[in-house]
């Protein structure tokens, strides 16, 4: 069995950017069951709502939708629990301070498979955007498209 090189994304939290200014991003492990892994192969899983949080010195991912896996029969896990992130302690700790005095959130960025098969989550460090701000990135945006187009029409 050969494994791709490309890792493959399950779920992608496109609102994030646009709801968010991220500073830092940081990969984080999941703790997950079998048949939470193998749902996740098959893509259906859903993160647009969630978010992290900090409790008793451990990160944990609230709010995450991954669906039930049919085959599992019995054995099968929630689909909405909270699912506990690996991290280091140090980082941890700094994520916890940023988090409860600077006012930054930890938002799910995306969810995938690395090169060895294992579930990652990207976790961005956040500061939300507001209104006018979400305006000032579509108009920027806007610009450098239509100054894109007017380069490609003139040369």
């Amino acid at each position: 069995m050969t494994r791709s090189i490309i890792s493959k994304a399950a779920a992608v939290n496109r609102k994030a950017r646009h709801n968010f200014f991220i500073e830092d991003t940081f990969e984080t492990g999941l703790v997950l069951t079998g048949s939470e892994v193998k749902s996740l192969r098959s893509g259906r899983a859903n993160i647009a709502e969630s978010y992290a949080n900090e409790e008793k010195s451990e990160i944990w991912l609230i709010n995450s939708y991954i669906p039930e896996y049919e085959q599992a029969g019995l054995r099968n896990h929630e689909a909405r629990r909270p699912r506990k992130l690996l991290l280091h302690r140090r980082q941890i700790e700094r994520l916890g301070g940023l988090v409860s005095r600077q006012g930054m959130a930890l938002v799910p960025l995306k969810l995938y498979f690395n090169v060895r098969g294992i579930a990652k989550l990207e976790l961005g460090l956040a500061k939300g955007k507001r209104q006018y701000d979400k305006r000032e990135t579509e108009k920027k945006r806007d610009w450098e498209r239509e100054k894109a187009r007017l380069m490609r029409d003139k040369g």
